[in-house]
This record gives C-alpha cells, sequence and structure tokens, in this order.
C-alpha cells in the first residue's frame, strides 16, 4: 500500500485559468494561470526562471477590467516533459500586494471557493 505524504500547503489552491504579464530581467511574457492561492501562483511558461527570481505580475481577475498588480519571486520549477522545447510549470511565491489589491484578490478567491462548494453540494 502506498503511503500518503503529509500535506505541505497550508492555504488551497483553487484551479482557474487567468490571463497573466509576468516581467522579469525586462522580459514580458503572457500567461495562463493554472492555480492560485492567497500566497501563490503556478502557471507554465516558455522558458525556465531562475529560482528566487522576482517578477512583476499584472493579473487580469474575471469580470474585472484593470489587473491587480503584485510582486513574486520563483519559488520552484520543474519541465512540463523530457522534450527540449517543453515548458517548464513555475510555482510563485507573492512577495508584495497593496492592501487594496489584496482585498480584491482574496475576494475573488472566496467567491471562487463557495461558488464551487455550493455547486458540489446542488
Amino acid at each position: 500500500m502506498k503511503q500518503k505524504l503529509p500535506e505541505r500547503r497550508q492555504f488551497v489552491r483553487v484551479d482557474v485559468p487567468l490571463r497573466a504579464v509576468i516581467e522579469t530581467g525586462g522580459v514580458k511574457y503572457e500567461i495562463l494561470t493554472k492555480n492560485i492561492s492567497p500566497v501563490g501562483l503556478r502557471f507554465e511558461i516558455p522558458e525556465e526562471l531562475d529560482e528566487g527570481a522576482d517578477l512583476s505580475i499584472s493579473l487580469f481577475l474575471l469580470k474585472r477590467e484593470d489587473p491587480i498588480l503584485l510582486k513574486g519571486r520563483v519559488v520552484w520549477k520543474q519541465k512540463v516533459s523530457l522534450e527540449d522545447n517543453a515548458p517548464y510549470d513555475t510555482g510563485i511565491e507573492i512577495t508584495e500586494i497593496n492592501e487594496e489589491y489584496k482585498i480584491v484578490f482574496l475576494k475573488y478567491l472566496c467567491d471562487l471557493l463557495y461558488g464551487s462548494a455550493y455547486k458540489a453540494r446542488t
């Protein structure tokens, strides 16, 4: 029987594809998130980013015209496959977000969670 490892995550993650623009070292990438949490994001990106790299992120929430702006840091990365041109799954820790954007972001997450929980029960 396979032993289940303890969960290390402190926060639930919500699988949601949100458009974002990531900027690091003067290079911009337009990506879609795979999942989000109150403290981070996960996405695929065509190039490898260095662990510890600082990022500026414009995150476009659904039903909102203007993006929320935040700063993040690469905490892990993993090539999606062994193919030479395979993209990288990348995990970002949110390191800075102003109070207004934080409230909008956390409300958005709560709406997603409660909406999913409600739909699962009905």
